[in-house]
Parts: structure tokens; sequence; C-alpha cells
């Protein structure tokens, strides 16, 4: 029983995401929205958001309490998304170019029990 939730071209390069993102893989649900809540960086912000996105997914989907069912992350995972490729002035008449890096954003969020017609069983045993 899983959902995801998606975030395409987000302006940070995918090396600063990846360094909020290794914290909070295979993390229950909980855990990861205070550990974001709590992380100064900016985008950790919007991780967060995508977080709460996907749990409102995972209960829009089944139908059920999201604190009853042990909600974990189960994979999150970052792609380069486009670039946006400026110039800037330099010495001589000359010009570097600059590279604005976004990202692509994916996280799927997992239940560790499932729920069958009434009773509850432990995936893990």
């Amino acid at each position: 029983m899983q959902a995801s939730a998606k975030l395409n071209n987000c302006p940070t390069s995918p090396r600063k995401m990846r360094l909020v993102v290794d914290n909070i893989r295979g993390v229950d649900v909980d855990k990861a929205l205070n550990i974001l809540a709590f992380t100064r960086k900016e985008s950790a912000l919007k991780l967060e958001k995508l977080l709460k996105s996907a749990i409102a997914n995972w209960a829009a989907k089944f139908e059920l309490n999201p604190e009853d069912s042990e909600l974990y992350v189960k994979e999150v995972f970052v792609n380069g998304g486009r670039t946006l490729k400026r110039f800037l002035p330099a010495p001589q008449g000359r010009a570097y170019r600059l590279r604005k890096r976004s990202n692509h954003i994916t996280i799927t969020v997992a239940s560790r029990t499932l729920v069958e017609e009434d009773n509850v069983v432990d995936i893990n045993k």
C-alpha cells in the first residue's frame, strides 16, 4: 500500500536538494516532518510540502487514517531537471556561462502494516 507525489522543475540544484533528501529516506513520516521542519535549508520547505502531499495522496487512495497505519518514506529520489542558461558579463568583453539548475523530486510513502478487512497484519514479520 503505497502512494507517491512528484515535484517537477523545482528551482534548486539537485546536489543541494539531495543533502536534505538523504536525511528523510526510510524514516517514519512523523519523524521526517519534524526533521524537515527544523532543517535550515530552503529546499526543506519545498520537500515538507511535497511530503504532506504524498501523505494526502495515500489517504485519498486508500481512504484510511494515516496516523493508524504507520506510514514511512519508502523511497525518495532527486533527478536533474531543465537547466536555464544565462550569461554573466566578464572582464575584457568576455562572458561567462551561468547554469541555473532545477530538479525533479519523487517521494513514495508506504504503510508498514497491511490493513485487510478489519484486521491488521504486520508486513515486517
